[in-house]
């Protein structure tokens, strides 16, 4: 089919234009969203193009273990963010469960249906609990389990609802923002914007600070809006698609921006990681770092998972490295999440990986499952994270 002297990078290229070009031809979906939806899923799968590179002994310098596990069902396509609040631990499955837990020691409180599919969630904040479904409804139940409302949407909800003084902001798969009164589920303003003309499938919401509403869009753009009334208040790149092909000019930003004091983080796949100007949208400093999973922030670094698998620690000024740790190859590594002096990463085999956060060296690992641990952990404590898997496992990992 192709020449045999292609190089290996050009021959992937080629076969990814080939595989778009022949489901161009036989995809009949109802709709262009759900066709770009269904391209996205099948060229960019969960599936690594390349094996994870096999993990090398270490010598454990902290000891890390599974404090204690339970099960709220299968996460399916969806990625679901377990959230950590009062003392508790909220989490959702595909099959519509979503069910509350004591952090302390995984106990069950309660465990309700939504009565169809979840595909968004889980939100916490205003006395509601919150998930938004594969059919465009947004559910808000009390910290009891008891359903206040539920609100129909345009589309399908990917990511977890947020709560702002008397709001629900939620994002919806056709790129759009709504803001929901949080007594009723009436809806008060909608934000609207157009997509290109391929996209990946993406969980990546909003993050609500100070009256604003932050959000990464396809494209490698970062918007802020007016969390009162939906209205932009600024639009920055991240990153600029490049290439001949739809599939090189991915540039979409996948993970939540994070808010550090006056800067805002985010960073794009086939992108850039970028720092901007929370008050003008001025981009501060950009360098070349893809990423699926995301990054997070904490006392003046920045820590990014690539999309290849290494992990960086930069300079929240300057984006300068202080560290690459790279022997986490294609492993899929999940955001990762600062721990006082660690830092912790999921990957596709079920391993959370503890790294020193003044040097990246590796100090502790341990296997959870044998499933895929979802992009983003939660901190349940300084020293306990706690992480959901593919397949409906919810673990606290504590390390000493």
């Amino acid at each position: 089919m192709f020449p045999y002297n292609v190089p290996h990078h050009l021959m992937k290229k080629l076969l990814s234009l080939f595989i778009l070009s022949s489901l161009l031809l036989v995809t009949a979906c109802s709709s262009i969203t759900e066709m770009k939806s269904d391209l996205s899923d099948k060229i960019f799968g969960r599936e690594v193009a390349d094996a994870p590179d096999t993990l090398v002994e270490i010598k454990q310098t902290v000891t890390s273990k599974v404090l204690w596990q339970a099960k709220v069902g299968v996460a399916a396509d969806s990625d679901f963010i377990p959230v950590i609040e009062a003392g508790y631990a909220y989490a959702a499955s595909a099959d519509g469960e979503l069910v509350k837990l004591d952090a302390t020691n995984g106990s069950q409180l309660w465990r309700v249906n939504t009565g169809e599919k979840i595909s968004g969630g889980v939100g916490v904040g205003g006395s509601l609990v919150m998930v938004g479904t594969q059919k465009g409804m947004v559910y808000a139940y009390d910290i009891a389990g008891k359903l206040q409302w539920k609100s129909k949407l345009s589309s399908e909800v990917l990511s977890a609802p947020k709560y702002f003084d008397g709001l629900v902001i939620v994002r919806t798969g056709d790129s759009r923002i709504f803001g929901i009164n949080a007594n009723d589920g009436s809806r008060k303003w909608v934000y609207d914007r157009t997509s290109p003309a391929l996209t990946l499938r993406s969980s990546a919401g909003v993050v609500v600070d100070g009256g604003a509403v932050y959000a990464g869009f396809a494209g490698g753009k970062l918007a802020a809006l007016r969390a009162d009334n939906g209205k932009i208040l600024w639009e920055a790149s991240v990153a600029q698609p490049k290439g001949v092909t739809e599939i090189e000019r991915i540039a979409d930003i996948t993970s939540l921006p994070v808010v550090d004091g006056p800067l805002i983080y985010a960073v794009a796949y086939q992108g850039k990681i970028a720092a901007v100007d929370r008050a003008t949208g001025r981009v501060v400093w950009n360098r070349d770092i893809s990423s699926l999973a995301g990054l997070s922030a904490e006392d003046g670094r920045i820590f990014v998972s690539h999309a290849i698998g290494s992990v960086y620690a930069l300079d929240y000024t300057t984006g300068k490295t202080f560290w690459r740790q790279a022997a986490l190859k294609n492993r899929r590594l999940t955001a990762p999440v600062p721990m006082g002096s660690l830092v912790a990463v999921g990957d596709l085999e079920g391993y959370v990986h503890f790294l020193s956060r003044e040097d990246g060296a590796i100090t502790s690992r341990v296997k959870i499952s044998s499933s895929t641990i979802l992009p983003q952990m939660a901190l349940i404590s300084s020293n306990t994270v706690l992480a959901q898997t593919r397949d409906g496992g919810i673990y606290a990992i504590q390390v000493k």
